[in-house]
């Protein structure tokens, strides 16, 4: 049984004035393994000199992604669980997913975990297409999978988010846990804030994901979200639908054709084939 506790009242009082709270100082970020630096940045202020080099190595995680993912062409994402396991349904339909992206024309790009991540890059792969990941530095769960051709390893998980969306035109979500969601509602706010466009997001497992359904369809009515939210989202269980539908909502509608950036061999650039 859950047992509650009441906090005892003077931890309830305010600071004597000019005061600040003061607890036990995380450690400093040098000599902690690469997945505690994010804990160690999110744990409230520290000195100035240690948040500089966390800035930079924030930086350096961007610039590490900028040059890598720049010249992988036009991306859908795809979000999913890292724990469900090859030849499972949600697994052998990810696949399917990830060669239908890549008949349209899109460069798949995952989180290059296991799990659905893999599924998805290994249809693209095995379709002929362009398979590309951002990977977060983990104590689990944190290991490519074999079937990219490009990916890029990250310190952050706020910077892995922010180049799983800059790059996309479309999002696709299969079955997953709060990672899963967290991606899921990001994309959507900033779709709805008008941060990025209304680029289509296509939820894949409708068993999976009433629940979800519901609460959002309950948000509406409660009126914390317009009903015009609700199209923001589209559910299907149907490969065939599900590309349609990014058909119509990207290539269609922003007009997009293939594109080849120029890299420059002197600053370290490499290219990605086109075919």
């Amino acid at each position: 049984m859950s047992e509650t506790r009441s906090i005892p009242p003077h931890h309830l009082q305010d600071p004597a004035p000019g005061k600040q709270f003061r607890g036990q100082n995380p450690p400093a970020a040098e000599g902690v393994p690469a997945q505690g630096k994010e804990r160690v940045f999110l744990q409230g202020p520290r000195p100035r000199l240690d948040e500089f080099w966390t800035l930079m190595r924030v930086v350096r995680d961007f610039l590490r992604g900028f040059r890598v993912l720049h010249f992988v062409g036009p991306c859908v994402t795809v979000f999913g669980s890292a724990r469900i396991a090859a030849g499972t349904p949600y697994y052998e339909l990810a696949r399917r997913m990830g060669a239908a992206i890549t008949e349209l024309g899109f460069t798949v790009m995952t989180g290059a975990g296991p799990g659905i991540m893999e599924a998805a890059n290994r249809g693209a792969k095995e379709a002929g297409g362009r398979s590309v990941g951002c990977n977060v530095r983990l104590p689990h769960e944190q290991s490519p999978n074999p079937y990219l051709d490009r990916h890029v390893r990250m310190e952050y998980f706020f910077v892995r988010k922010t180049l799983l969306i800059k790059y996309s035109y479309a999002f696709v979500v299969f079955p997953g846990g709060a990672g899963t969601l967290d991606e899921l509602f990001e994309a959507l706010t900033l779709i709805q804030t008008g941060k990025i466009d209304h680029f289509p997001v296509v939820v894949m497992g409708v068993d999976y994901w009433r629940q979800l359904s519901g609460l959002l369809e309950k948000m509406a009515h409660e009126g914390t979200i317009s009903p015009e939210d609700l199209d923001l989202v589209f559910v299907t269980d149907s490969v065939e639908a599900a590309s349609a539908y990014i058909r119509e909502r990207t290539i269609i509608r922003f007009g997009l054709k293939p594109e080849v950036r120029s890299h420059a061999r002197w600053l370290g650039e490499r290219g990605f084939r086109t075919s």
